[in-house]
């Protein structure tokens, strides 16, 4: 129901997503003609970012919500290249609030993790769990709701603010038109497991077979992502029909854990494909469990996961071989 812009400066992604996603709603009858917009550029780029909310201030409608997506999000690269993700992520968002405030759009949904967690007691992880990441990629998004949390505080604005901490998502579009196809070297579980069983990589390297778990590997909750895009409309609609000022942290997961083994297992079965996989030292930056506690999401949103490992095996898959 929402018109949408998309800015995306395609470091990471393909300008064919857009035809994708007009090919999804073309296929389900709806007519989004003159509701789906997309803009090239980077949020570092104030000049840019300016002028599209002029633009679509003057031309067409004024911005009322942002989803704040844009960032860098390797873990184990953000190790190696500190500055590079300190540059991304924190320059591109306060750009973008300082738009936000000069067109006096007050509404922001913002793409937090769970890697802002400090994670080695095993425990769900709850909102007001401590936090202390261990490497800068989680240092920069717990740095953005810092900035977040400033700003609200000192603003008497009408600001409705919602830092959505996901967990680990995965899958892709039930269509298997669109899912997860980074221009990079994937680093998530899944694009890996998909080079194997596709034949383009020979095995798949499970990062530590000593972790205090179950079956040694790390535990991780594991969310569809069309879960976490129906979180972002919960979201919106919770912005949306609150009148007062907001400012909320929110997990999204889906509050069961599940371990790379189990993960590789499930995937091999369930899509009958083999998925050779050896053992690797442990992954710097890692944690042994990561599971979200999401009684607050799914007590304040209208909303709860629906789909399984299974659906994640399946969609993926499907995904990856109509792509």
């Amino acid at each position: 129901g929402f018109s949408v812009c998309i800015l995306d400066s395609l470091v990471n992604s393909s300008i064919k997503t857009i035809s994708k996603i007009e090919e999804i709603f073309k296929n389900n009858n709806k007519n989004i003609k003159g509701k789906l917009f997309f803009r090239k550029g980077d949020l570092r780029d104030k000049i840019f970012l300016e002028n599209v909310f002029t633009e679509f201030e003057k031309k067409i409608q004024p911005f009322n919500f942002v989803i704040h997506f844009a960032g860098l999000k390797a873990v184990n690269d953000s190790i190696k290249n500190p500055l590079k993700y300190w540059d991304v992520n924190i320059n591109s968002t306060v750009n973008l609030l300082k738009t936000m405030d000069k067109f006096e759009c007050n509404n922001l949904v913002f793409s937090s993790s769970a890697t802002i967690y400090n994670s080695k007691l095993g425990l769900k992880l709850s909102e007001d769990s401590p936090v202390g990441p261990i490497n800068a990629y989680g240092k920069t998004k717990l740095a953005i709701e810092n900035i977040l949390e400033d700003l609200f505080n000192s603003n008497n604005k009408k600001l409705k603010i919602a830092n959505l901490r996901y967990f680990n998502p995965v899958g892709a579009h039930i269509s298997g038109l669109i899912g997860e196809n980074p221009n990079s070297k994937p680093t998530n579980l899944f694009p890996l497991i998909s080079n194997v069983a596709k034949g383009e990589t020979e095995y798949l390297s499970i990062f530590g077979k000593d972790w205090p778990t179950k079956d040694g590997t790390c535990i991780r909750d594991y969310i569809h992502v069309m879960d976490l895009a129906d979180a972002h409309l919960a979201a919106l609609d919770y912005l949306k029909n609150n009148e007062n000022r907001v400012f909320l942290s929110i997990n999204v997961g889906t509050g069961q854990g599940t371990s790379v083994l189990e993960i590789v297992n499930k995937f091999s079965e369930i899509n009958k494909i083999s998925v050779p996989f050896v053992f690797a030292d442990r992954r710097e930056g890692d944690q042994a469990i990561v599971i979200a506690d999401n009684n607050l999401a799914l007590k304040i949103l209208d909303w709860y996961p629906r789909r399984g490992i299974s659906e994640m095996c399946l969609d993926t898959w499907r995904w990856l071989n109509s792509s």
